[in-house]
């Protein structure tokens, strides 16, 4: 069983927090963890799952009643189902606020419910849980993120990270959801990624709106997946997948509701013109995009450059997921000028203090791999602190600028 590293904060927020939302997609382990932290003593509650048509419709005929009938501690698993439960666990929280705890799992973003935002507000500690990342898949803990942004911290000059191309591919291909990483033939795999969307659209998009043309949204994540790394023009993707442009919008919103796609804002100085203002967007594991797109192990190994954005989303999302459980506050951004310079992923802490990642799926590096770091050091001034570009390289490389390195990609698990 895998170790989640999110166990930690959420053991956290027990001690002072009466609800603890865990949020995630559909099958990225949200009831095993729950199960762990019972299993380990971390928490006493008995376990109740929406998934189950008795224990749902008890929650539909009496909320108060069936949450009177739980203990203190409880765990309710696929709380999304059940809305009507939030007031009445306002009022349970608000009569024993001390010894009140309880643990919601949700595959839909239940804070975008109105009922769930008024009547939990300041009650709530939202955690999300993406599929596993690769530090939980090898079972050591990154410190690639405090290294990062300790102040006059670098990655050490001429460390050797072992950077082997084909264990990257391998780790892309594979991506994170425990399920599928369980199935030890690629057809077994696809057949998994297969099924897995059918159930989502089903299970979790159905519950959430009554709408037509659920088959649509495959071939829309698959428009999405040909443009990942780039900013999406939502009117293409309209045009190409014949849905008009209003009805694509409720369909993208969907789809963040479930997690299975991640918008990353565009970081822009208080300027006009010049700079790219729409978000990127990414799947949320890879091995579900490889199977959108239809790549195999093969072909991503022969082509770098059509391996490139699928690294891009890899390493996006592996550093999301690594946000997810660390005590540092930093957002995601990207950062893109109409004449081309661009930083794949900015991070900014809240001193508004910017940490730059460029991804580069070549061998080597070179001066022109930094520019579009140094552009935006020469905008944000003071305000840049570091910038790296991450390469298929074995060795930390300096000598490219003030506060500028090249570093192995695998320093993003191994550091």
């Amino acid at each position: 069983m895998y170790q989640r590293y999110i166990a930690s904060p959420i053991t956290e927020a027990l001690k002072d927090t009466p609800v603890i939302l865990i949020n995630g997609a559909r099958q990225t382990g949200k009831s095993t963890l729950c199960r762990q932290l019972v299993k380990e003593g971390v928490f006493d509650g008995q376990i109740m799952t929406m998934d189950d048509p008795t224990t749902f419709a008890a929650a539909q005929a009496d909320p108060l009643g069936f949450l009177q009938g739980l203990s203190d501690h409880a765990i309710i698993d696929e709380v999304q189902r059940a809305p009507q439960l939030f007031l009445s666990i306002k009022k349970l929280v608000d009569e024993n606020r001390k010894e009140r705890r309880l643990i919601l799992t949700g595959s839909a973003d239940v804070m975008t419910f109105p009922q769930v935002a008024d009547s939990l507000a300041g009650r709530i500690e939202i955690h999300h849980l993406w599929p596993l990342s690769q530090s939980e898949i090898l079972g050591k803990r990154s410190k690639f993120l405090n290294k990062l942004v300790t102040p006059g911290g670098r990655f050490e000059p001429n460390k050797s990270h072992k950077s082997n191309w084909e264990d990257i591919i391998a780790a892309i291909r594979a991506g994170g959801y425990p399920e599928a990483l369980q199935r030890e033939s690629e057809g077994r795999k696809e057949k998994w990624f297969e099924s897995y969307i059918d159930a989502v659209l089903q299970k979790d998009i159905s519950n959430l709106a009554n709408i037509e043309g659920l088959t649509q949204i495959p071939n829309i994540l698959h428009l999405i997946g040909t443009r990942i790394g780039s900013t999406v023009n939502l009117s293409d993707i309209a045009r190409l997948s014949g849905v008009k442009n209003t009805t694509l919008q409720r369909y993208m919103a969907l789809l963040e509701h479930v997690f299975l796609i991640l918008r990353i804002p565009a970081w822009t100085p208080n300027e006009e013109g010049r700079f790219v203002k729409s978000p990127k967007i990414f799947i949320n594991d890879t091995g579900l995009l490889c199977h959108l797109r239809g790549e195999g192990f093969d072909s991503l190994v022969e082509n770098r450059t059509t391996a490139g954005a699928f690294l891009e989303n890899f390493i996006v999302m592996e550093i999301i997921k690594q946000l997810s459980w660390s005590d540092l506050f930093l957002k995601p951004y990207h950062f893109s000028i109409h004449s081309g310079s661009e930083v794949d992923l900015i991070l900014e802490d809240r001193k508004k203090q910017l940490y730059g990642i460029e991804i580069k799926s070549t061998a080597s590096v070179s001066q022109s791999d930094f520019n579009g770091l140094r552009k935006l050091a020469a905008i944000a001034g003071e305000k840049f602190q570091r910038g790296i570009v991450l390469y298929g390289g074995d060795q930390v490389v300096s000598g490219f600028g003030e506060n500028l390195q090249a570093v192995p990609i695998p320093a993003v698990w191994s550091e």
